[in-house]
């Protein structure tokens, strides 16, 4: 292991202020509530009667003081790296020798939706697995989300993200080399670890296979021989085969109907984090009405079938987390500086990831890319299409995801 020279994490413990706390409570209490009708199905965004129903039980039930111990138990860090004031989580595996799993959440997820899959993958005897599949697991808030705050620098994006995951892992943990997993951001941040590092990163894990310049006007990461839709910038209907069906579909109905929060956030994410920041019942709507759709057809429609996904406590647990940290507008800037600090390609080669890579595909994700597309980009050695789960798989279905990383990581163990 290489040693670390400069940079000493320091042990951290989550604790809210009471004041905090109070003025929370104060200003859900004070909730003006939104005229809402011809609105059940959610047609029109955010369902206003559940969003009291939501504020009822932040204020009568939700137990933040709870949340935060169960947090604590996790070993917390936090270290001031390359500007950024990190908050991370490293959880050494039981057994003879671990690998280092560097695993991501999103937006808008934080580092507690990944709380399911830590023990499994650290301590698998415990749960039913083989001592051997054992991983050192550590789980960074992404640079201006929840406790990685306040960032007062610029430029943070998903492949600045990896470059300093990269330090983190290699110079001040001392890790020689580490595989990594995610989805959302979390998937782009790994695919640039897989991407850039290929040295030091033993492969990739991706539950969400997007492209790394998905955001951009121009694909120079586009594999030869894969028609694109001119119109979407992804991979084609006609690249899909039946046992695709419906997927192209899927991913034409997000960027039609469903990413209008992203050109926000994209484009102007300091006039929302303005609103958020003054109230914590505008933080909890923003963010609840992704998770609501994303996912939507597979698991039923309406709430009930909903909080069998998102029980309100994990709803109350996210929104609280951004509004607590004031970081609603600092993760928002996370898609600002995507488009507005480009991502461009370490190297020209194909596969653009190069280091052995696995593929989830769930059946509730918002963009599923066809196979022929995936296997140029990859260095795909494991593709696996479920029939559960979706765009937040690790909370969703953790089984599924941390069977995933066991088996494809079990053949790259030294």
């Amino acid at each position: 292991m290489n040693m670390a020279l400069d940079h000493s994490p320091t042990s951290y413990q989550i604790h809210i202020p009471d004041a905090d706390l109070d003025d929370m409570m104060a200003r859900l209490k004070r909730t003006r509530f939104s005229d809402d009708f011809a609105n059940d199905d959610w047609k029109y965004g955010y369902n206003t009667a559940y969003h009291r129903e939501l504020i009822d039980y932040w204020i009568n039930e939700y137990d933040w003081r709870d949340v935060e111990r169960r947090m604590n138990e996790l070993p917390h860090f936090k270290i001031d790296l390359m500007g950024v004031p990190l908050h991370f989580i490293h959880v050494r595996g039981k057994g003879k020798n671990p690998m280092p799993l560097l695993i991501h959440h999103g937006w808008p997820w934080t580092f507690w939706d990944l709380r399911k899959v830590i023990g499994p993958l650290t301590d698998p005897e415990a749960y039913g697995g083989n001592a051997e599949d054992s991983f050192d697991v550590v789980l960074i808030s992404l640079p201006g989300y929840g406790f990685s705050s306040p960032l007062t620098s610029t430029g943070w994006n998903f492949w600045k993200t990896a470059d300093l995951e990269n330090t983190l892992m290699c110079d001040v943990l001392g890790y020689d080399r580490y595989a990594t997993a995610g989805g959302d951001w979390g998937a782009l941040v790994a695919q640039q670890h897989g991407h850039k590092y290929e040295q030091d990163v033993i492969g990739v894990y991706t539950h969400f296979p997007a492209q790394m310049s998905h955001y951009l006007p121009s694909h120079p990461d586009q594999p030869e021989g894969v028609e694109y839709d001119p119109v979407l910038g992804l991979p084609a209907a006609s690249e899909y085969t039946a046992e695709e069906a419906g997927w192209f579909e899927r991913g034409k109905n997000f960027v039609e109907n469903e990413s209008g929060y992203g050109e926000i956030q994209l484009t102007k994410p300091q006039t929302l984090g303005a609103l958020v920041a003054d109230s914590p019942a505008g933080q909890l709507a923003w963010i609840t009405e992704k998770r609501y759709f994303w996912g939507l057809a597979e698991r039923g429609v309406g709430t009930e079938a909903f909080e069998r996904v998102w029980p309100k406590e994990d709803l109350i647990t996210t929104a609280a987390v951004y509004y607590l940290t004031n970081t609603g507008g600092t993760s928002c800037r996370y898609y600002w500086e995507c488009r507005g600090n480009p991502w461009t390609p370490s190297h020209n080669r194909f596969p653009v990831v190069g280091v052995p890579t696995a593929v989830s595909i769930f059946p509730g994700e918002i963009y599923k890319p066809p196979l022929t597309w995936t296997e140029k980009y990859f260095n795909l050695q494991q593709y696996r299409v479920h029939e559960d789960g979706g765009h937040f798989a690790p909370l969703e279905v953790p089984e599924l995801f941390v069977d995933d990383v066991r088996t494809f990581f079990r053949g790259l163990r030294g």
